[in-house]
């Protein structure tokens, strides 16, 4: 894999960590700004909205901009975004920054993927896609946790502060290893648009947006989960995102190694999994043992969805790609804003902390469905493709004899 690899991974790590820390330290911003765990759960509903809208108009705003260059530009608005967050002075403020940190996220990924794509031979691709999407699964190995860790003893200002000095290293990263690819001739903003009127282009991001925010509907309250529930003491959060994170990483790896081989059936294995080990969580959270396997499970079938989910996309939308892949970044993101608000909406109407997990299960749930949807007009197409091919036979006459 080329070492431009390497710089993805690097900026994609800073937005890991400044993504998925908030969890680990929801209690103690809501307990500084005063406002309820439902209400600072907006912090993450406000960060995946926010990468839904930034993902394309940021796509838009840089269609004229080099990848590299654009690149470096929406990690400098990363660092802002974080920087912002960390002297917040009140909770509106944070959300705010939250928010301009987050307008960065889906198009990195989204012109990272492609960048990574480009880079690599075309049995590679989602390879190579997973190897950028390595830096956010480590993230939760180890930027999150040390994050969280720091956020409960010395206060959740020096974290947001430290994850705007990853972006730092994340653009010069960029900035020294990642080539200046030239842009495709002849495409322009009307191509890329024209993606969307494919009816498989909008399936897998549905798929995105059901799938992943199963996920989210779970972590996103791990920590009043877990030690309201499962009775793990405040300290272990830490650690029980560290298995999250290391179940992310081996996901990621297994779901871009078999995306390449057997895409769908890759689909079909993980988002049915995910819904069962979600509807098992309700249960499985009472117990310590069991509830720690549970969210490496958890991570690990969430994130086996992405590298494939992404390479359908650039698949389907192939020729003018850029667009569609941001836009399926927001897809993630908007699956962890649905997630996190219904989450948080069925805690606040009084059915436990565990309530979003059943949320989580019935979201994966119809993301499978979809899946099998969109393999069976595949197949449709295919077929009608074939026949129009083969041509009449009357039509076949015609042209034995001449």
């Amino acid at each position: 894999m080329p070492l431009a690899l390497l710089a993805l991974a690097i900026g994609a790590f800073g937005i890991g960590t400044t993504e998925f820390v908030i969890m680990g330290l929801l209690p103690q911003v809501a307990g500084d700004f005063g406002v309820s765990i439902p209400t600072a759960g907006l912090l993450v509903t406000g960060y995946a909205l926010g990468v839904v809208i930034g993902a394309p108009l940021m796509t838009v705003l840089g269609t004229k901009v080099p990848r590299k260059r654009m690149l470096m530009l929406l990690m400098g608005l990363f660092i802002l975004g974080n920087l912002l967050s960390a002297v917040a002075p009140s909770f509106s403020v944070m959300l705010i920054g939250r928010v301009v940190a987050s307008l960065a996220h889906g198009a990195f990924f989204g012109i990272g993927s492609v960048v990574a794509a480009e880079l690599v031979a075309p049995d590679k691709k989602a390879g190579a896609i997973a190897m950028m999407f390595t830096g956010l699964t480590v993230a939760n190995v180890v930027g999150v946790p040390l994050g969280t860790l720091v956020g409960q003893s010395v206060g959740w200002r020096v974290t947001f502060a430290i994850v705007a000095g990853l972006g730092v290293i994340g653009l010069a990263g960029i900035a020294k290893l990642v080539p200046d690819l030239p842009k495709p001739e002849g495409v322009r903003l009307r191509h890329e648009l024209a993606a969307f009127k494919n009816t498989q282009v909008l399936l897998a991001m549905a798929m995105t947006v059901l799938g992943f925010g199963g996920v989210f509907a779970a972590i996103t309250y791990i920590a009043p989960m877990m030690t309201h529930v499962a009775g793990f003491a405040d300290g272990s959060v830490t650690w029980l995102l560290v298995l999250f994170g290391l179940g992310m990483v081996g996901g990621n790896l297994v779901g871009g190694k078999f995306a390449d081989r057997a895409l769908m059936p890759m689909l079909y294995v993980s988002l049915g999994s995910l819904a069962v080990v979600l509807a098992l969580f309700t249960v499985t959270a009472h117990n310590k043992i069991a509830a720690a396997v549970t969210i490496a499970l958890i991570g690990a079938l969430g994130f086996a969805t992405v590298p494939p989910l992404q390479k359908r996309v650039l698949d389907q939308a192939h020729g003018a790609p850029t667009l569609a892949s941001a836009v399926n970044i927001g897809a993630f993101n908007l699956g962890n804003a649905l997630s996190a608000w219904l989450g948080g909406i069925v805690i606040a109407a009084g059915f436990g902390y565990t309530a979003p997990n059943w949320v989580g299960a019935v979201l994966a749930a119809a993301a499978l469905v979809l899946a099998f949807l969109s393999a069976a007009l595949e197949r449709r197409t295919s077929a009608h493709g074939a026949v129009m091919a083969a041509g009449t036979p009357s039509e076949q006459r015609t042209a034995v004899h001449h």
